[in-house]
């Protein structure tokens, strides 16, 4: 089957502000241990699900937002801004950057360094004030592009008897034991 798609423009529909500015940086290595590493990762990951941001979406497409309120978690979808062009053409990358992990293929990673950065995060909607979202536990950075926004419906996107990779499981409670 040959892949033959013409390019696809996509035109923001609002921008982030965040608290981060910058992308977190990942450790070489030296002088670091994993252990502290991983301590680095849950610290961030907790910042990040408490974090208050906003969601500034073009005013002139306001109406897009009504009744949003009426639900507790939106998706947001945005554009990983500051992720560089070199990024976007690696296929395999150590996960959440730790190099005794064996690297992996991105799309079996939560990488922003992917072809398309395109990510998406569940947040919790806290109040909306006409163009204005504010909500809880948004990863993207200050000035992100957001491309689109979705309610999240447990029974509809909640995916029931899931499997998660035995490595990735593994790199996660050993996020949660540090």
């Amino acid at each position: 089957m040959q892949m033959n798609f013409s390019e696809i423009v996509l035109k923001p529909v609002g921008v982030i502000r965040s608290k981060i500015k910058e992308p977190v940086p990942r450790p070489d290595g030296a002088g670091i241990t994993m252990k502290e590493k991983r301590k680095n990762v849950k610290a961030q990951r907790d910042k990040i699900r408490s974090m208050i941001s906003e969601i500034v979406i073009d005013p002139s497409l306001e109406e897009l937002l009504d009744d949003t309120d009426g639900h507790s978690h939106l998706m947001v979808l945005y554009w990983a801004h500051k992720v560089p062009s070199e990024s976007r053409k690696l296929t395999k990358v150590h996960p959440m950057g730790l190099k005794e992990m064996p690297k992996r293929g991105i799309f079996a990673t939560c990488s922003p360094a992917r072809p398309n950065p395109v990510l998406v995060t569940v947040v919790r909607l806290l109040k909306r004030d006409k163009n204005i979202l504010k909500v809880q536990g948004l990863e993207a950075l200050d000035g992100s592009p957001v491309i689109d926004i979705k309610p999240y419906v447990h029974g509809y996107h909640g995916a029931d008897n899931f499997k998660t990779s035995e490595w990735m499981e593994k790199m996660h409670n050993e996020v949660e034991e540090v």
